[in-house]
């Protein structure tokens, strides 16, 4: 195990909170509650708006008056948006789905046009933000979707427009959430429940499933914020993930803590460590914790 002490002052490569999503980004975000949604759309188009850029949304299992009312309760005047062409909320069916398929091709080029308009028009860029939950109706054509996750982000690469891409986890199958997100460079991630120089503790949908994201040390220091980002996680519904690739160091309390975390679950719930270091899998499972009810533990590298 490391005892490197350097500070956790950074997120993941690929993990930016929204605020960071700037102009050349192509983000997914992957949510499980309406509430993440609300806040993530709200925020990414209220600043589009603020900073004056062109502001796109693609609705589809939210209603665009529902996204309206979530900007405009966050002080944004739509009415004036959308009266001088800066923002504008349709659904996928009324837009880019109005032919009744769904033509990667074409979406692109749709987007390319979208970004030269409104460059013309003297807006700072274009913010897209789109529901994908359309491509689950059985619409012709979507099954270029991953293609053109892949294609469009040539687009934002160009540095004039970014895109948020909304994927319900409560909706598409794990795997299949797992191959849309990697077809995007960034990823969408929540506000954490800790953050320090020592630790940085980060709830994510992965695979469908809840996880925290360790970040850094886990010891006297920084111990009693790991329990209770534990017992917040506990609350979760459904299986959890605890993501160790970015820990630095855990003692033998943290461990304790993940042991009696999933022998708490209930309900058949279950707790999956992944990416723990082999010598750390080794201390757990030389006192026994490895046999917690409810815990499941996979060394970093190990595939089941």
């Amino acid at each position: 195990m490391s005892t490197r002490e350097a500070a956790v002052t950074t997120t993941g490569v690929r993990e930016r909170q929204v605020g960071d999503v700037g102009l050349g980004g192509h983000a997914c975000l992957s949510f499980a509650d309406d509430a993440e949604q609300r806040r993530v759309v709200t925020e990414y188009l209220s600043a589009g708006v603020a900073d004056g850029h062109r502001v796109l949304h693609f609705a589809d299992r939210q209603a665009p008056a529902t996204v309206l009312g979530w900007l405009e309760a966050a002080g944004v005047d739509t009415g004036s948006a959308v009266a001088r062409g800066q923002l504008s909320v349709v659904t996928a069916d009324e837009s880019y789905l109005a032919s009744g398929r769904f033509s990667s091709s074409a979406m692109v080029d749709a987007l390319r046009r979208e970004v030269d308009a409104g460059v013309a028009a003297g807006f700072g860029g274009l913010r897209v933000c789109g529901e994908m939950s359309w491509a689950l109706r059985g619409i012709p054509g979507a099954e270029e979707l991953d293609e053109y996750e892949r294609a469009v982000d040539a687009v934002f690469r160009e540095g004039r427009a970014s895109a948020i891409c909304q994927y319900d986890a409560r909706l598409f199958p794990p795997d299949r959430l797992d191959a849309l997100d990697r077809c995007h460079r960034l990823s969408v991630e929540q506000p954490p429940l800790h953050s320090s120089a020592l630790l940085r503790l980060v709830p994510a949908v992965r695979s469908g499933r809840h996880c925290l994201r360790v970040i850094g040390m886990v010891d006297n220091r920084t111990l009693r914020h790991f329990t209770a980002a534990l017992g917040t996680a506990r609350d979760w519904p459904g299986d959890i993930v605890v993501d160790m690739s970015a820990l630095r160091f855990i003692d033998v309390a943290g461990l304790r803590d993940l042991a009696d975390t999933a022998a708490h679950l209930g309900g058949g719930r279950r707790l999956r460590i992944e990416h723990l270091a082999p010598a750390l899998c080794h201390v757990v499972r030389l006192v026994g914790w490895d046999r917690a009810p409810g815990l499941t533990l996979v060394a970093d590298g190990a595939t089941t």
